[in-house]
């Protein structure tokens, strides 16, 4: 009986341990920079959706955020998944795909499914998002 208790506390104490574990990995591994750095992953062979996506959204952070850019607390940069030279960025924020990234510290936020929908079709839809999530990141 006591064996069937020791197992049974230890089955129900491993999720609590693996999420422990998981937390100090996330946080131990992005730098604390207070920065909000925009990424958007792409490949070589683009669509004109894709390209889209790209350009709304570095004009869109450009036009709503040009004293943070101008002083250095929001970046935005394309990155070619394609190129050797961005494997390190890639693996670093766990990006294997095509992806429009909002990063702050520890918080990754991807918002490619609403790029998809939005730049296009919607932009100023697209903006109010990336505005959204921007200035959830910054505290505004």
């Amino acid at each position: 009986m006591k064996t069937f208790r020791l197992i049974f506390a230890l089955i129900l104490s491993l999720p609590v341990l693996a999420c422990n574990a998981q937390t100090t990995q996330n946080t131990s591994a992005t730098s604390k920079t207070g920065k909000v750095e925009a990424y958007y992953f792409h490949f070589n062979a683009r669509c004109v959706t894709c390209r889209t996506v790209e350009s709304e959204a570095k004009a869109d952070i450009e036009m709503l955020y040009p004293e943070l850019i101008k002083s250095g607390k929001i970046s935005f940069q394309a990155i070619n998944l394609d190129d050797p030279s961005s494997k390190a960025i890639a693996e670093k924020l766990g990006v294997d795909g095509q992806s429009l990234l909002l990063v702050k510290d520890a918080q990754k936020i991807n918002l490619i499914t609403e790029g998809f929908m939005y730049a296009r079709t919607n932009p100023e839809k697209f903006k109010a998002i990336i505005k959204e999530k921007v200035d959830g990141l910054l505290n505004l």
